[in-house]
């Protein structure tokens, strides 16, 4: 780091803060290095909510000591260098939910909230008075507690094959849901084999990066590469699987909605279509690009 970077670095030696200089600070700290991706308010304000131990600044202290500020402009530094916010306050938020986070296990993105909307609103309109919703790939367990949390009369089956995404989804799980959500290590393709015909939604944000793309945001270059690449050159090996899998759990009506890249959509519809779902069709994410596929289980004619 060269000298004008770290002058960027040096606050200035006080016996007490306020919370608005310490913020200011953290802002102009990070509005500095212009990290792709990040926005300087934003980040400095949740750091210092995390380091103060408060949900907001209006309830901060109005005075913080040395200490306190010098744990800050750690935090701040370590943002600077593109470590994910995620991975310093070791928490991370999902619709309605705060989940902890990680290095070594996937942090959710925002864009995944309309994949969970989806499956939540599939789960609350389908006729079993206890709906069974399958997660596969559920990885922290985000979408997987989102349901249950928002769905109070679902089952929700979390199915992760990764040993520290299993070991973080469990801490997730015991915190916020641990009756509704039941957390199974199996390999996502061949799961849940007594659950076959028996799921009235499945939901999947699996893997799909195809094998030639590499991530250029230094966030996504420190998720693990397992989370990522969904095999094979255009990176559908694993969403495929998904679907075959999911047709197999699928009660007849039930619901599928699994999340994938822009560019897999006609792809993955025409392959729904071939393995019998009907009523398949794209859905936009919040910027508005179809990333997700949702289809239905045939109902067999009596």
């Amino acid at each position: 780091m060269n000298r004008a970077l770290n002058e960027q670095l040096v606050l200035p030696r006080l016996a007490t803060y306020t919370p608005r200089e310490l913020f200011a600070w953290g802002r102009r700290a990070l509005q500095a290095v212009n990290l792709e991706g990040a926005h300087a308010d934003q980040d400095a304000r949740e750091l210092l909510e995390w380091v103060l131990g408060c949900d907001s600044l209006v309830s901060a202290p109005d005075q913080v000591g040395a200490r306190a500020a010098e744990r800050y402009r750690c935090a701040i530094a370590s943002r600077r260098t593109s470590i994910p916010l995620q991975h310093i306050t070791g928490r991370m938020y999902f619709r309605m939910l705060t989940l902890r986070a990680e290095p070594g296990v996937f942090v959710v993105r925002p864009e995944t909230e309309m994949v969970a909307q989806h499956a939540i609103d599939a789960a609350r309109t389908c006729s079993a008075d206890e709906p069974v919703v399958v997660d596969l790939c559920t990885g922290s367990g985000a979408i997987a507690l989102a349901v249950a949390t928002e769905v109070p009369a679902s089952r929700v089956l979390a199915v992760e094959i990764d040993e520290a995404a299993c070991q973080l989804a469990a801490r997730n799980i015991a915190d916020i849901e641990p009756v509704r959500v039941h957390l199974v290590r199996a390999d996502a393709l061949s799961a849940l084999v007594e659950y076959e015909g028996r799921a009235d939604v499945v939901v999947s944000n699996p893997p799909y990066i195809p094998g030639s793309a590499h991530p250029t945001q230094r966030e996504a270059q420190l998720d693990p590469p397992r989370a990522l690449y969904g095999g094979g050159e255009d990176g559908l090996v694993i969403p495929r699987g998904i679907m075959t899998r999911a047709r197999a759990l699928l009660a007849p009506g039930g619901t599928l909605v699994m999340e994938h890249a822009e560019s897999q959509a006609e792809d993955l519809v025409a392959y729904a279509t071939a393995q019998g779902f009907t009523n398949v069709h794209m859905a936009p994410d919040l910027t508005g690009r179809p990333r997700m596929v949702i289809a239905t289980a045939p109902v067999v004619e009596q």
